[in-house]
């Protein structure tokens, strides 16, 4: 195991946390229509998040007036970071056998 590959690893895992992170705030906004997305620091929230959600909401569209893209991703986010990067995970027995 090389420290490159400990490193993208680690890398990955906190850049899938970070997202889902992410997109569960993005949820909670959902609940205040009110909140100024274009003002600091929701924007810090809002721009990372927008290129993910903009293609969701192509294909799937809000029900009953409520946005259900940032909960699929969320679970897509966990579902990817649990499939690589989990105790069975791809890159983690990967790493491991090597």
């Amino acid at each position: 195991m090389t420290m490159n590959t400990t490193i993208a690893s680690w890398g990955l895992s906190s850049f899938l946390a970070i997202m889902t992170f992410l997109f569960i705030i993005r949820i909670i906004l959902t609940w205040y229509p009110q909140v100024e997305i274009n003002r600091l620091p929701w924007t810090l929230i809002i721009y990372p998040t927008e290129p993910f959600l903009t293609p969701v909401r192509k294909v799937i569209s809000p029900l009953g007036g409520v946005d259900i893209s940032p909960i699929i991703l969320v679970g897509i986010f966990s579902l990817l970071r649990e499939i690589l990067l989990g105790q069975q995970g791809l890159i983690t027995m990967t790493l491991r056998a090597n």
